[in-house]
């Protein structure tokens, strides 16, 4: 569907939609220049050298080498390669057995640290978090044991929208000499994003979560890390991922990301200052209600909250028929509503969990957006409520 005047879209952490402007540089790589980039003529030169500009505007926003950057399908896979391929590079080198995360990581982190334990019989340390969902940096250095071979904590939140201490973490897997890898998924055109400054040394991205298309992602991965690729084929992307590469995207993902860094402090500002006063709004006119994740180090476009006495997705569904594209983190599991583990790891009762309601701004929200959703939303708990 096409969204008209009197619909709002506030779920711009699930996903964007595509800027005119990365479709337009996509445009020419589905109709002219197609090549396989593994070709040796003409057409694939052509699109080869599309390849290695998009990769040279990845690099000079991230600071960082041209051979640092893997093109992926998705965040998630990019989430997969680093964790499965350091495990598994460590376990081959003999250097350890031991990964160290947080309960709160979105699934791609979270289900792959589960089957690399469960499957490929790693140890696993989750490190806790507290009630606003921040990681103590403290608490990352006493999980670190000799055989540790990596560290994942995620940059933003995408449920609660909390912003982890990346940096004082780093520093920690640094002086411990631990690789440390992070989702920094709903990052992008919010926060800055330098690998060195924050001393990541693996990082996953998705460019649907910043106006570029479906189905390409990218992985930092910083020089000399050991890395066993998590799928197996050609010598694509300097062999840690084979299969033909997704030109086209890739120059999506580049142009988009491109885009959202230059407009990214002027942007994040009229963000926060959105997103501020819907907090306020809803905490005072909605009784029993509650912010979920930090107050202050928090996501500029990210809003979300807690309900007592009613169900997260049926706010959804009544937001919906009001025009308004929300999500929760609640979940229906054969007839019994189940909150969200997130919440539950921030010591949510299941009473608050299952009224969970996430927010998130964009480029096309504005004022009117947050007037219209604080005069439809009170209403909306009251009725559910009674």
């Amino acid at each position: 569907m096409t969204m008209s005047e009197n619909e709002i879209y506030l779920d711009h952490s699930a996903t964007t939609p595509v800027d005119p402007r990365v479709l337009e540089a996509m445009t020419p790589f589905w109709r002219d220049m197609f090549g396989n980039t593994e070709s040796s003529h003409a057409f694939g030169r052509e699109a080869a050298n599309a390849l290695e500009g998009a990769r040279q505007t990845v690099a000079d926003i991230l600071n960082c080498r041209l051979s640092e950057i893997v093109f992926t399908s998705s965040g998630t896979e990019a989430d997969n390669l680093a964790l499965r391929g350091v495990a598994w590079a460590a376990r081959q080198a003999g250097r350890g057995n031991h990964i160290v995360s947080t309960p709160i990581e979105h699934h791609a982190v979270g289900h792959t640290v589960d089957q690399l334990r469960d499957l490929f019989d790693f140890e696993v340390t989750r490190v806790p978090v507290d009630s606003r969902g921040l990681v103590d940096p403290q608490a990352v250095a006493d999980a670190i044991r000799p055989d540790t071979v990596l560290v994942s904590v995620i940059m933003g939140n995408n449920e609660v929208g909390t912003v982890q201490r990346i940096v004082q973490i780093g520093r920690v897997c640094q002086e411990k000499d631990v690789l440390f890898h992070t989702d920094a998924v709903q990052v992008p055109g919010r926060l800055p994003l330098e690998p060195d400054e924050t001393h990541v040394d693996l990082m996953a991205l998705s460019a649907h979560k910043f106006y570029g298309p479906k189905g390409v992602g990218l992985l930092y991965v910083r020089s000399d890390t050991d890395l066993v690729p998590a799928i197996t084929g050609g010598d694509h992307e300097r062999g840690r991922r084979p299969g033909t590469v997704n030109v086209t995207g890739a120059v999506g993902l580049a142009t988009a990301l491109r885009l959202a860094e230059e407009e990214r402090v002027k942007e994040s500002v009229r963000l926060r200052s959105l997103r501020d006063t819907l907090i306020e709004g809803v905490l005072t006119r909605i009784p029993n209600s509650q912010l979920t994740g930090h107050p202050r180090h928090r996501l500029p476009h990210h809003a979300s909250f807690v309900f007592l006495d009613v169900e997260g997705e049926s706010i959804v569904q009544a937001l919906d028929m009001e025009r308004i594209a929300a999500s929760s983190g609640a979940a229906c599991d054969q007839g019994e509503l189940e909150s969200s583990p997130v919440l539950e790891a921030m010591g949510f009762s299941p009473e608050w969990g299952v009224g969970s309601l996430r927010l998130t701004l964009g480029r096309s929200n504005d004022s009117e957006d947050v007037s219209r959703v604080l005069e439809v939303l009170p209403r909306i708990i009251d009725r559910l409520r009674g």
